[in-house]
């Protein structure tokens, strides 16, 4: 089984977007992929009164596969911030063995498992009195490498600057970064890409352009940016080096 984590500079970069695109893309070619995210807020409530995990709709909708949305996020919430801060509005606070079992359960199923962040890396997931753990605690424990969301446009260079420098602090890897919202010609963003790469020594693996249905990459480029799920990850939160 191969794994890759999905994150962002920030919230609405298009991790959930270009997420989609590329559970569609390993769809199309025959992998047997899944789709995971720990925690999604920000959730409409239907009318029988349960709650539509928008992002993992979004995602099955576009990819086409046919996972569950039931296996797709063990925590969904209606409050629209932090799912940290949702999970202490709502009362039901995340749970370190649940969202390890769901995971597991998924990488023990299929073959590619793609992981969407909530907001940034540094997002928190579960703070109280009881526990306190973040989504780069659970990147760390799984030995998940990353693939870097930012959109093309102004404050881009910091924002992927920070989260790089981040990660490689705490070795975590880092594959690469796709650009969204991308204009060719755009001078801009055509900046943007060349300094993202010098700054992180990290290369722009896609350009993305607004309301793209494929993901500019070959399908082999987009496997080779997986790795192979170790044997005994950590099943605990991690310490921070």
């Amino acid at each position: 089984m191969k794994q890759l984590m999905i994150i962002g500079t920030d919230t609405d970069v298009g991790k959930t977007y270009v997420s989609g695109l590329i559970l569609k893309k390993l769809h199309e070619n025959g992998k047997k992929a899944a789709y995971f995210k720990a925690a999604m807020s920000g959730n409409e409530r239907l009318v029988d009164g349960s709650l539509l995990p928008g992002d993992a709709d979004f995602v099955k909708t576009i990819s086409g596969i046919s996972q569950s949305l039931a296996d797709m996020c063990p925590y969904v919430y209606e409050t629209a911030v932090s799912p940290h801060l949702a999970a202490q509005i709502e009362g039901n606070p995340i749970e370190w063995e649940k969202i390890q079992e769901t995971y597991d359960i998924l990488c023990g199923t299929y073959d590619f498992v793609t992981v969407e962040g909530s907001g940034g890396i540094l997002c928190p997931l579960r703070h109280d009195e009881a526990t306190s753990f973040s989504l780069a605690d659970f990147v760390l424990s799984q030995h998940l490498p990353c693939l870097l969301v930012a959109d093309a446009g102004l404050g881009t260079l910091n924002h992927v600057g920070l989260t790089a420098a981040y990660l490689k602090s705490q070795n975590i890897p880092l594959q690469g970064i796709i650009l969204n919202r991308f204009q060719t010609g755009n001078l801009l963003h055509e900046d943007n890409k060349g300094m993202c790469e010098i700054m992180t020594g990290v290369p722009v693996i896609a350009c993305i352009p607004e309301g793209a249905a494929d993901l500019p990459i070959s399908i082999e480029t987009l496997v080779s940016l997986y790795t192979e799920r170790t044997e005994n990850p950590c099943s605990g939160i991690p310490t921070h080096k």
